[in-house]
């Protein structure tokens, strides 16, 4: 799952990104973007929830006890750092 803070627009990017760097990895998966208003229901069943530094204490809060892996992207549109996110969090 992707999340940004309002909106979607952000989080989009960053889910269509997460899809090319989990195809290039081989990893079939499954990404939907929410904004941080609907994470707490989006993420009822996400293994990984990518989100911003700034974005991770809010994310955490609102997912309360979800055991998803909150994995925090410096750069949404580095899809090399991506990689190396994804790969060590679904690897």
């Amino acid at each position: 799952m992707a999340v940004c803070g309002a909106g979607i627009g952000t989080s989009a990017i960053l889910k269509v990104n997460a899809e090319r760097v989990l195809e290039r990895l081989g990893i079939d998966a499954e990404v939907s973007a929410s904004d941080l208003d609907g994470v707490a229901r989006a993420a009822s069943d996400a293994q990984v929830i990518l989100t911003s530094t700034e974005l991770a204490p809010a994310v955490r809060r609102a997912i309360g006890r979800n055991y998803a892996e909150i994995v925090e992207v410096r750069n949404f549109l580095d899809l090399d750092e991506l990689a190396v996110l994804l790969e060590r969090s679904l690897g």
